[in-house]
């Protein structure tokens, strides 16, 4: 079996238009959250979100395109530049050993949304409103960008899609499909009818406070809140990373997909869906009890997800699961559905390089269904050796991706 691992990041998050400022401000606890600018909030109940801020996609994307592209694609373009930059990539893998594995949760609501506005007043519907809409649209712009023409899977699994990709990504190459991958998620569903539609289904908190509203694990948590933005790795064959002399972050060592197959948004409060996929994904990693392990949680901030997710926690690890460091940078970039995983995964591996496991910012109130480490409110060091992360999505889509220090 061949070795995978990560050779480039990039990131555009509520708290960073790149890694570099992303990972700083995760360390230090910095809130994306705030009050919703992109609207009038009092369009919706919910009144907060994570929101991308001074995002200037001018550096790679030459302006006269961007028309032609939702804001998800943007992003994706974006972070997908910023992660081929870094692992320097660009020219040192044939075209057809390189694939794009990148998905979205909504793909271009906002688009679908502008042009609903104009066909009910009356106004021309865009050219381009298909191919911007579009969920694969970011995997299908990065691929001709790239000129990759390897293996292309834009994954929709709600909020576990980014794991998806990153673990999907990982198994194609291990099996020897590529030798490179671009991997990740891309959203941008701060829209009103996107809040609308999330609010309505009861998953959002309503509270207008920005610094305790997404608290996950903590007893008064009352739903997530919705973030914007896009996270990129770059998926490489060891041998041939090591070959080209290229820069290596993290292994990644082992991924699990499973399905509660219980409720269209509900998690299985038994956790048997959802800890067998840590388990398997363990397992393929070859985790031994006692490690130093960081879970990056999937940790919502919504009353089911967090009992539910620290049961399948304790479930799949036993007493290891009261010694793993956890926590939830949710709390500080909100809930980035098909972002979501991709960037928690890149937060992983900065995790195991520099030993910093980053907090759960807005802790206050311990919850006794909610009993393991979760990092509150500072971040702390640790000799970690392993990182796992999680992600849950409507329908049930269960993802965990595992991975070591190198």
């Amino acid at each position: 079996m061949r070795r995978v691992v990560v050779t480039g990041l990039g990131a555009v998050t509520p708290i960073g238009n790149n890694v570099k400022d992303t990972w700083i401000s995760m360390k230090n606890g910095v809130c994306g959250i705030d009050i919703i600018k992109s609207f009038d909030p009092e369009m919706t109940k919910a009144k907060v979100a994570a929101e991308i801020k001074d995002f200037d996609p001018t550096q790679y994307i030459e302006k006269r395109e961007l028309r032609k592209l939702d804001l998800f694609c943007q992003y994706a373009l974006v972070a997908a530049a910023q992660a081929m930059e870094d692992s320097e990539l660009k020219g040192n893998i044939a075209p057809e050993r390189l694939g794009v594995y990148v998905g979205s949760g909504v793909g271009g609501i906002q688009t679908f949304y502008d042009q609903c506005c104009n066909m009910f007043n009356n106004k021309n519907i865009s050219p381009f409103f298909i191919p911007m809409m579009i969920g694969n649209i970011a995997a299908g712009n990065i691929a001709i960008k790239y000129d990759a023409k390897g293996p292309c899977l834009p994954v929709v699994t709600a909020c576990a899609t980014s794991t998806h990709a990153v673990g999907e990504a990982f198994h194609a190459i291990k099996y020897g499909f590529a030798d490179a991958i671009i991997a990740g998620g891309s959203e941008a569903a701060i829209s009103p009818l996107a809040i609308k539609g999330f609010a309505s289904c009861k998953a959002l908190t309503l509270s207008d406070d920005p610094k305790q509203a997404s608290i996950p694990f903590d007893k008064r948590r009352s739903g997530f809140v919705m973030g914007d933005g896009a996270g990129i790795l770059i998926l490489e064959e060891y041998e041939h990373a090591k070959a080209r002399g290229a820069k290596i972050y993290a292994e990644i060592s082992g991924y699990g997909n499973t399905c509660d197959a219980h409720h269209i948004t509900a998690p299985d409060p038994d956790a048997k869906g959802s800890s067998e996929c840590i388990k398997i994904a363990l397992e393929e990693s070859d985790y031994h009890s006692g490690e130093e392990l960081y879970i990056n949680a999937h940790g919502t901030s919504t009353p089911m997800n967090d009992s539910s997710e620290t049961k399948a926690f304790k479930i799949a690890l036993g007493d290891d699961a009261y010694k793993a460091h956890i926590s939830s940078t949710k709390s500080m970039t909100g809930h980035m559905l098909g972002a979501t995983g991709a960037v928690e995964a890149i937060a992983s591996v900065l995790a195991l390089n520099e030993g910093i496991v980053p907090p759960t910012i807005g802790y206050k109130e311990p919850d006794p269904e909610c009993d393991l480490d979760y990092t509150p409110n500072n971040a702390v060091e640790a000799p970690l050796t392993m990182a796992i992360s999680t992600t849950f999505g409507f329908g049930g889509h269960n993802a965990c991706i595992a991975m070591k220090k190198i």
